[in-house]
């Protein structure tokens, strides 16, 4: 029985259909989250968590959108990222409080206004770009979306959107090489 069967059968709480999509699914579950994670026991949480809501959400999915081993590892995709996110904002507001506690020195101060000068730079040199260029970078570089999930966002072909980021990323590397 394929994955698509089986998750329109835990869709009406079948417990046996579940333990099977789980043992197809879990293993690709893992790896997609353990890429985008990195943290091998915050991959094993955040992989019980994503089987979990698909236990519960199971009843979202629509085959006639996809198939299901899409739509569990957009899921999982989804679910790894908002980890990374979560986990770096705790991360920041920690160093925000810290920094908080003392008066920066005079070399910390610097490296923040240089910090921020480079910011600057690198969306001078995005704006460069063409819309199309600039919409594909930005949704891989700061959304952490992967070439094939870029191509599904835009509705464009993968070698289209391959084309595209690295005309994209060429162009930001002769912008940015008076920064370097």
């Amino acid at each position: 029985m394929e994955a698509d069967e089986l998750l329109v059968l835990v869709a009406g709480g079948d417990q046996n259909a579940f333990e099977r999509l789980y043992g197809l699914v879990s293993g690709p579950v893992f790896g997609l989250v353990r890429r985008v994670v990195r943290d091998p026991a915050q991959s094993e949480e955040v992989s019980q968590e994503v089987l979990l809501e698909l236990w519960r959400s199971a009843g979202r999915f629509d085959p006639r959108r996809g198939s299901a081993l899409s739509w569990i590892l957009t899921l999982a995709h989804r679910r790894a990222v908002d980890r990374v996110r979560s986990v770096r904002a705790a991360g920041e507001r920690e160093q925000r409080e810290a920094q908080r506690a003392h008066h920066p020195a005079f070399d910390q101060v610097t490296e923040e206004v240089e910090a921020g000068l480079e910011r600057e730079w690198v969306r001078r040199c995005l704006d460069k770009l063409t819309a199309l260029q600039r919409q594909s970078v930005t949704l891989a570089y700061y959304d952490g979306y992967t070439y094939r999930e870029v191509a599904e966002r835009l509705s464009l072909p993968l070698g289209t959107v391959k084309t595209r980021m690295r005309d994209g990323l060429t162009r930001l590397r002769h912008c940015l090489g008076g920064a370097v």
